[in-house]
């Protein structure tokens, strides 16, 4: 009688340990079939890769003529190019107020201060460790350069030193040229020229 019970037992685990196995090929097998390779598969073009589809056997399609992206406009030539009628402007394309000075004093100190210094005086901690001196924008020729040649500069670069035209965009180059400004103002200043409320302020800074 214990034998027999015992086979029953032995029978009924081994038909379920099938049945838990059966159970796992077919659910592997339709897992199995849902794991597609169609999109994987599917009729694509890389950038650059030859095709067979255009006549002119590239995958990358040309711009269409005559169309501009959206947002790339940029149809007001003072803002985005520094000129009018093909001269550095001697003018800014909107209003210079405080919010645009401290947006000009952080940017000048993040991408303009490492050589031109925290004051323009071309004495960047890159300039005392070998890189190449600028001039100081307290010189009489920067002085009087029109603020466009400031922009111009910082899009397009300057002899040593390269452009800025992807870091930094264009309302934030007129707000570095805004800062310029004040830096050349300030490096010929007086106390006289300081408002009177403010000298105790620099007293404090000296």
């Amino acid at each position: 009688m214990f034998f027999a019970v015992t086979s029953v037992v032995e029978l009924f685990r081994h038909s379920r340990a099938k049945s838990i196995a059966g159970a796992a090929v077919l659910i592997f097998g339709v897992g199995s079939s849902a794991c597609r390779q169609d999109m994987h598969n599917q009729p694509k073009y890389r950038p650059l890769r030859e095709s067979a589809f255009f006549g002119d056997q590239e995958s990358s399609r040309p711009f269409v003529p005559d169309t501009v992206a959206r947002g790339d406009l940029r149809d007001d030539q003072l803002l985005y190019t520094g000129k009018v009628d093909g001269n550095d402007a001697l003018l800014f394309p909107f209003q210079i107020d405080e919010s645009v000075m401290k947006r000009g004093q952080e940017r000048f100190n993040i991408y303009c201060s490492p050589c031109h210094g925290r004051t323009g005086l071309g004495d960047g901690m890159v300039v005392r460790r070998g890189y190449r001196r600028p001039p100081s924008f307290a010189d009489d020729r920067l002085r009087q350069a029109p603020v466009g040649h400031f922009f111009d500069v910082i899009t397009n670069g300057f002899g040593a030193m390269p452009d800025y035209a992807a870091q930094v965009r264009p309302a934030d180059r007129w707000a570095i040229a805004a800062y310029v400004r004040a830096l050349q103002t300030a490096a010929h200043a007086t106390i006289d020229e300081v408002p009177a409320q403010q000298r105790p302020q620099l007293e404090t800074q000296r």
